[in-house]
């Protein structure tokens, strides 16, 4: 491993010091069926306006970032055909995964949904991943729950997660949580997260962050740090 790259972030609680040769932006579920018009939420009447809104903030820290050599990792909600590992009636998540739910009561709607290979599971067209960059297929609301993820992070020495992506208090909250557990250092990019759920639950994820389980900065804060 050759010299670090170390930069210090403006950050919550405190500013942290980061290597970038260590470190990941991990784009969670920025996916047609979660953001777009006409895709499964959309179409549940489930409220996407918010999720648009950070195409451009994410698309920004992501092209920072592969222009600064920092690794980009995406991970997506993907079931495969015929929900045979979204777990049946005797798993939580056939009852609680928002998706899932919605998918049972619209099933006409799949194909805007998030089955593999479908339009609705697809990551939006501005966030379209470069050849060779991870795309990290998930089945549960955290990205290392039954995935490669971790194998991913580590194959490319990653320490320090930049979390980017929705929704801030479900899928990148539980797979932050996991991050911490796992040892890394997570950092939450709070005016690049979205979610449809009450303001409270950000306020709640963001706290949580803050305060137990890692740091909070916004899009302007990493890129500088990416570009200097």
């Amino acid at each position: 491993m050759g010299t670090a790259r170390l930069v210090t972030l403006d950050a919550r609680p405190e500013p942290l010091e980061i290597d970038l040769d260590r470190t990941a932006v991990i784009c969670v579920d920025m996916q047609n069926a979660f953001v777009c018009e006409g895709g499964l939420f959309d179409l549940a009447g489930w409220p996407t306006a918010g999720a648009r809104a950070m195409i451009q903030p994410d698309k920004r820290i992501i092209e920072a970032a592969r222009a600064s050599g920092v690794t980009v990792v995406f991970v997506t909600m993907s079931y495969d055909p015929g929900l045979t590992n979204a777990g049946g009636p005797d798993s939580p998540n056939y009852h609680k995964e928002i998706g899932m739910v919605m998918l049972r009561k619209r099933p006409d709607l799949a194909d805007k949904a998030i089955i593999h290979g479908t339009w609705g599971e697809r990551i939006v067209d501005e966030l379209t991943p470069l050849p060779g960059e991870p795309i990290v297929r998930k089945q549960r609301y955290s990205g290392f729950a039954g995935t490669n993820l971790d194998l991913v992070l580590k194959t490319a020495s990653t320490k320090y997660c930049v979390f980017i992506g929705g929704a801030t208090n479900i899928c990148v909250n539980a797979t932050l949580m996991d991050a911490f557990s796992l040892d890394y250092w997570p950092i939450l990019v709070s005016d690049a997260v979205f979610t449809q759920c009450p303001p409270v639950t950000v306020e709640a994820a963001c706290w949580n962050v803050e305060n137990i389980f890692g740091w909070v900065t916004d899009t302007d804060a990493i890129v500088r740090v990416f570009e200097g």
